[in-house]
């Protein structure tokens, strides 16, 4: 059993002793004070209230009747026809079902709110007279109306905001799909431009020098079969287009993307941004694929943004491991990690997360035992493209 259900249970012992205590220790004492002292002693529900809501009705309903009823000064005989203060204990109770109107199921709030308030109606009119009973269901149905109707607000409110963080988490998505697209745009028009210039080469010397037109037309073929693969592992997972772009028949430049090779560029800028940033790399390097090395490059960065925003520290380390089938890169910064504020209003990781799942890649990001923050991206590479021997 955890510590905090055993602070619920004590909590609930304790409630139910003092309750005891109420209606035994002092059964002279006037209502009033057995009301104030009921509803003060709900204070010691609040555990079990968080954990089982039901549970916390049931003993608080049960503890505030005992105040009712409980004193021998309570007989109907001697109270008076105005309002009795030992119903001021039955606050607690609206108060538990405001938190279960917040909290609970609607048929489970319903139920909840029917079964107390027969009791209460049951109990006053057993322990009042006259005009009292009037003025206390009264009393009780605005008390217990006030605590419903702040529940259901509550309860409002905080769907409101799951629903805002959804709609801002759908869309941090849909802004990153389309700027994957319009980078994948751009790569695949560089390397068409690189394929048309191949084949326009190729077709001016294939009558003279047919060797060299041999090697262009190699260069188109490794080049087309990398775009393909790129754009099969990307454009499938795409579901949004950029109707913004796609209207205004934009020209994609044919500037390569950037890229793994640009990292001590970005280090660079991070380190006149005022954190220092140390580049280390394993592995056998080489050419990766255009969308892979996009990807890699765009993770780093925008956790070096995150660096620089969220982690308050002077230094961060970067390492981009090469391997036979996959490749990781890892930013690990020492500051003082996640905030709840980044961690809310930041949507960097929904974009770091998206571009490892268009490459069915895996990522990790989260604060470190030692502290700081790590993020870790592995993207599978491909299996390198073959290039059949040239016949003859």
């Amino acid at each position: 059993m955890t510590s905090g259900k055993v602070t619920a249970w004590v909590g609930g012992a304790l409630y139910l002793l003092a309750v005891g205590l109420l209606v035994g220790g002092a059964p002279r004492a006037s209502g009033t004070v057995h009301g104030i002292g009921g509803l003060l002693a709900a204070a010691l529900l609040v555990g079990v209230l968080r954990r089982m809501p039901l549970l916390a009705l049931s003993i608080t309903l049960f503890g505030s009747t005992a105040v009712v009823v409980g004193p021998p000064s309570s007989a109907p005989a001697s109270l008076s026809a105005s309002y009795q203060g030992q119903f001021l204990s039955y606050l607690a109770v609206d108060l538990v079902l405001g938190f279960t109107a917040a909290t609970c199921a609607r048929r489970v709030s319903i139920a909840a709110v029917a079964g107390s308030l027969v009791v209460q109606f049951l109990i006053i009119g057993g322990f009042s007279h006259g005009d009292g009973v009037t003025v206390n269901v009264v009393i009780a149905l605005l008390a217990m109306a006030a605590a419903c109707t702040g529940g259901l607000l509550s309860r409002e409110r905080r769907e409101h905001v799951v629903a805002l963080r959804s709609q801002e988490v759908a869309e941090a998505v849909i802004a990153e799909r389309l700027r994957i697209a319009r980078e994948l745009h751009d790569m695949v028009a560089h390397s068409i431009g690189i394929i048309a210039i191949q084949a326009g080469a190729a077709s001016h010397v294939i009558g003279t020098r047919p060797a060299e037109a041999g090697e262009a037309l190699r260069a188109i073929e490794a080049t087309s079969r990398e775009t393909l693969s790129g754009l099969r592992r990307t454009v499938v997972a795409l579901r949004q287009a950029d109707p913004v772009t796609a209207a205004s028949g934009r020209q994609a430049a044919l500037a390569p993307s950037p890229g793994l090779a640009d990292i001590d560029r970005l280090a660079a800028a991070t380190a006149d941004a005022g954190v220092r940033v140390d580049v280390r790399r394993g592995g056998q390097e080489r050419p990766l694929p255009a969308d892979i090395d996009l990807s890699a490059f765009r993770i780093v960065q925008e956790a070096l943004t995150n660096v620089v925003r969220h982690a308050g520290t002077g230094r961060c380390r970067v390492l981009i491991d090469y391997g036979d089938e996959e490749l990781s890169v890892e930013v690990v910064d020492d500051g003082r990690g996640a905030t709840g504020n980044a961690s809310v209003h930041g949507f960097g990781l929904v974009g770091m997360r998206e571009r490892v799942a268009l490459l069915h890649g895996d990522l990790s990001a989260g604060p470190r035992p030692e502290g700081g923050f790590r993020v870790t991206a592995r993207l599978p590479l491909p299996a390198p493209v073959e290039i059949p021997a040239e016949a003859g």
